[in-house]
């Protein structure tokens, strides 16, 4: 039951609450660097794993996430 949760949206929402949380936190740019690396090496990881393949999402929301909003603070900075 909670993998075909997981597959749909709640595997994007669940990493996407906890990032937004983050980010009101404040930290760095350097920090948001390392949650995109760890989410691409994650999924990587994860999609050769038998059990672990249907929460593939869940990593890879948070690199996608992540890089989104290292990008809104480098516009902040730029503008």
């Amino acid at each position: 039951m909670l993998q075909r949760a997981l597959g749909s949206g709640w595997g994007v929402l669940i990493p996407g609450v906890v990032l937004t949380a983050l980010g009101f936190v404040g930290l760095s740019a350097e920090t948001w660097k390392g949650l995109v690396v760890l989410g691409l090496l994650l999924t990587s990881t994860m999609i050769w794993h038998q059990q672990w393949r249907h929460f593939v999402l869940l990593p890879s929301a948070i690199a996608l996430i992540s890089g989104m909003i290292l990008m809104m603070m480098n516009l902040k900075l730029m503008g």
